[in-house]
């Protein structure tokens, strides 16, 4: 079975780096039109600089503004929206629920739950305009269905994109289709925002995946691929569907 995108308009938020880059070049590599949406323009840049179709858009995803214009520029570069991704997203540094701030607390629901909600009213609004349907691709978590201490909010914002997904998918449907994924957690940014490292030693890893059958944690490239079949013809009976990325770890 051979997923294509060939001469479809794919939208990525935080798309110039971690889940985001690897989901950019994977539509770019079946055939699709990518508009990647980073704030990080000069990143951006060089992703698109790789892909056979694509262009960089410089987009804060807290600014209302900037979630329409890049939906605005892939359909006037492109003449249609098939596929929006939301991904881009942040947790906040790992510790006691009790210990955080107001603005911590408000900052994680604008920039995990906010953010997607923008990118889905202003992808289905081109999408019904265009009269050609679509898809929406959310990343949500695992976190989001087993949700572990430290991340407490970041793991209710994660439970609110699951259920926006599922939500707007019963409003959308049939014409436009809306998913998730939910990863587990990774080597990317991540790591960083959460825990204050750039990587996680091989002790942290094997702790961290002592409960996930598959046994490691997860690459870029297996979310890429799961939002890319979520988004394809081959998935066309699933909507609603919030896909666990995560090597078995929501079955232990």
């Amino acid at each position: 079975m051979q997923i294509s995108f060939q001469d479809k308009t794919v939208i990525v938020t935080g798309g110039a780096g971690g889940f985001g880059e690897a989901t950019s070049r994977t539509f770019g590599s079946s055939g699709a039109n990518v508009v990647i949406a980073d704030v990080n323009l000069e990143r951006a840049q060089a992703v698109a600089a790789d892909l056979p179709s694509a262009i960089a858009v410089e987009t804060d995803v807290l600014d209302e503004s900037a979630m329409k214009n890049v939906v605005k520029t892939a359909v006037d570069t492109y003449g249609c929206l098939d596929v929006m991704v939301n991904n881009a997203g942040l947790p906040h540094l790992s510790g006691p629920m009790i210990e955080m701030d107001t603005e911590t607390v408000d900052w994680q629901f604008a920039v995990n739950v906010r953010s997607v909600f923008l990118g889905c009213k202003y992808a289905a609004l081109a999408m019904q305009n265009t009269g050609g349907g679509g898809v929406i691709v959310n990343t949500a978590s695992i976190a989001g269905r087993r949700p572990r201490p430290g991340l407490t909010i970041y793991n209710a914002t994660k439970g609110a994109v699951i259920t926006l997904t599922r939500s707007l998918a019963s409003e959308l449907g049939p014409q436009i289709r809306v998913n998730a994924v939910n990863p587990l957690v990774s080597q990317t940014g991540f790591i960083k925002n959460a825990l204050g490292v750039d990587q996680l030693g091989a002790e942290a890893v094997a702790a961290m995946t002592a409960n996930v059958p598959i046994g490691r944690m997860t690459e870029p490239q297996d979310v890429a691929n799961a939002i890319a079949y979520l988004a394809s013809d081959q998935a066309s009976m699933l909507t609603g569907v919030c896909l666990d990325v995560d090597g078995g770890r929501s079955i232990q």
